[in-house]
């Protein structure tokens, strides 16, 4: 399979629990670690297509105090060298560990980087190069949906493999499929700058 073109400027951000990986409360032990069925063939296709791959992670676990940074890395290590195995890189994995009132005080802020705020994505998009408008989004929250609103990207999707979509999340995402695979089979017939329209299932 071929690697992303490292100039290519297109990029998909996915959130990682529920979407990638099946969804757990403040995940970070290795063995409860489980992908979402088919998310793997879905990245594949999204890597030989072209696009370059971003993951963006609430992680506010750390600031509760019920796992660690090293924790978060290790998982995130381990994610990493899965998706290898089947060919598959991700350009990057930006996490953001604040919380306003958090019980640990190193992580105690108002940031611009928890989502639904797009520090995240404006900051993968300073260090890879990537063009906002060019990019789209796969979440499984409302959240999601508003933080790639707020950094410009031409769509932004929800899956349901993770929390339950409402119908008022659904009204503010582009489409709702029932997986990553399901976004993936629609988002890919279409021209990379248009990716999907506002498809539902």
């Amino acid at each position: 399979m071929n690697a992303p073109q490292q100039s290519c400027s297109r990029a998909v951000f996915l959130d990682r629990d529920g979407v990638i990986n099946v969804e757990r409360e403040y995940l970070w032990r290795i063995e409860e670690f489980e992908f979402v069925p088919g998310v793997v063939g879905a990245l594949q296709r999204l890597v030989s297509a072209g696009w370059r791959l971003v993951v963006v992670t609430n992680q506010s676990g750390i600031a509760r105090g019920y796992y660690g940074e090293d924790d978060y890395q290790r998982l995130t290590a381990h994610l990493r060298a899965e998706l290898a195995a089947a060919d598959v890189h991700f350009d990057g994995v930006l996490h953001c560990p604040h919380l306003p009132d958090a019980p640990v005080v190193a992580y105690r802020r108002a940031c611009d980087c928890r989502k639904p705020a797009a520090g995240l994505l404006r900051q993968a998009a300073s260090e890879l190069s990537l063009d906002l408008t060019q990019c789209v989004l796969v979440g499984d929250k409302l959240s999601d949906v508003q933080a790639g609103r707020a950094a410009g990207l031409s769509r932004c999707w929800l899956v349901r493999s993770g929390h339950v979509v409402s119908a008022t999340d659904a009204a503010a995402a582009d489409g709702v499929f029932d997986d990553l695979a399901a976004c993936v089979d629609a988002m890919l017939p279409l021209p990379p700058h248009v990716a999907a329209g506002s498809t539902s299932r």
